[in-house]
């Protein structure tokens, strides 16, 4: 599973990373995050508190998986700040961990 396997790589940001581990991961990671803020709001204040510890432990794994995924379509991992750039850095940023996988790059071998 995509999303394991990611957080077992906590930080590692060197090699690649195919778009069905990084989209599914995110996937995943958002679906917690809004059901841990939906409890906060709805059932407990105690959620609110789990839901930023969550959100602070999956920090490192969402920033590696993220410089894994422009490293497999041969882009630095540091065009993750583009993303700071107010509304237009989202959507650079989505359109480069769209990007189809590459051949063989100086980040490593194409992910099977």
């Amino acid at each position: 599973m995509p999303y394991i396997e990611v957080i077992q790589k906590y930080a590692v940001f060197e090699g690649r990373a195919k778009r069905t581990e990084f989209w599914l991961f995110m996937l995943i990671h958002y679906v917690i995050a809004f059901i841990l803020a939906a409890l906060a709001v709805f059932v407990a204040s105690f959620f609110n508190i789990v839901a930023i510890v969550y959100g602070l432990a999956l920090l490192v794994p969402s920033l590696a998986v993220g410089c894994r995924r422009l490293h497999d379509s041969g882009k630095s991992g540091w065009l993750q700040l583009v993303g700071l750039i107010p509304l237009v850095g989202a959507i650079i940023l989505i359109v480069l961990f769209v990007l189809p996988s590459g051949d063989d790059n100086k980040y490593g071998p194409r992910p099977e």
